[in-house]
């Protein structure tokens, strides 16, 4: 039990609080070392359970990665709850505080602005080459070896839409509904998809269960973010109108929401080769973009 002493905050109040503090302390601070970084350990419990399946065959594929997915989600909100049991037995406005500071090493704004930012300045600065590097590196999966200037700052505002919902969003609601167990659950089933929910010959049935996850704890928070984005856009209308319009052309059910609303905020065409292009009848993005992407997402650019 938390030692009180003075006023003390209602259940939805200390978790505004821890919430809101959480983003101060990540804006402060950004990322823990990658050795006391909760996600990075949950990252190496997938690749420790990845690399020691053994099953072959559909079903048998399936039923492993299911249960390597529950036993590392499992490992994930215990220690949450172990967490957040230590600091409500903390004096209360100490406990908030440790609670707010674990909870930032579960978001991760200031890391994400930075990226972008880091592919705007390569871009401004005309060297293309970093900005191909920068995007392989910090923030998407696709091969960047090819794609232009309006492609790269496309990729850029992508991610930090989507990744809005992923790494901010979604983490705080998930706080908000369960404390420090359920962001760290939600975490762990994030972190799974990223590293097993491809369809690709080794994980298409190995990862389906970490790509169903996700798929089933992001649907709120996505739809959320895109109402977000379109609050803070400059085309409030046109972001709603495009994300209604055109989230499905998503391969995801939940990432076309947050990227399909920034197009249409920012009044730019998103693409990505051979797969899909949100509000397409618009003009291609520029670096210029992704600065006022930033705005959007909150702070300066």
């Amino acid at each position: 039990m938390r030692r009180r002493s003075g006023p003390v905050l209602t259940r939805a109040q200390s978790r505004l609080f821890v919430g809101a503090a959480s983003l101060v302390i990540d804006a402060a601070f950004g990322e823990p070392p990658s050795r006391m970084h909760p996600v990075v350990g949950m990252g190496s419990l997938f690749s420790a359970t990845r690399g020691s399946a053994r099953a072959s065959g559909k079903g048998r594929e399936r039923a492993e990665g299911a249960a390597g997915w529950a036993l590392v989600v499992a490992a994930s909100t215990l220690g949450g709850w172990q967490t957040q049991r230590r600091v409500r037995g903390m004096r209360y406005g100490t406990g908030l505080l440790a609670e707010a500071s674990a909870l930032s090493t579960l978001v991760s704004l200031r890391a994400l602005r930075e990226a972008v930012q880091g592919i705007r300045e390569a871009l401004e600065a005309g060297d293309l080459a970093d900005a191909r590097l920068r995007a392989a590196r910090d923030l998407v999966s696709r091969d960047t070896a090819q794609l232009d200037e309006s492609e790269i700052a496309g990729a850029a505002i992508q991610s930090l839409a989507e990744n809005l919902s992923d790494s901010v969003v979604a983490p705080l609601l998930a706080y908000a509904a369960g404390g420090l167990p359920a962001a760290t659950a939600y975490r762990a089933i994030n972190t799974a998809d990223a590293m097993w929910g491809y369809r690709t010959p080794e994980l298409q049935y190995y990862g389906s269960t970490a790509a169903r996850a996700d798929d089933v704890a992001n649907y709120v928070p996505a739809r959320l973010t895109a109402l977000l984005i379109a609050a803070r856009a400059p085309e409030h209308r046109e972001a709603l109108r495009i994300a209604r319009r055109d989230h499905a052309l998503a391969p995801s059910p939940n990432g076309g929401w947050p990227m399909a609303a920034m197009a249409g905020g920012l009044g730019v065409r998103l693409v990505k080769r051979d797969s899909y292009a949100f509000n397409a009848e618009a003009r291609a993005p520029t670096a210029a973009d992704i600065g006022r992407a930033l705005k959007v997402v909150g702070g300066t650019s």
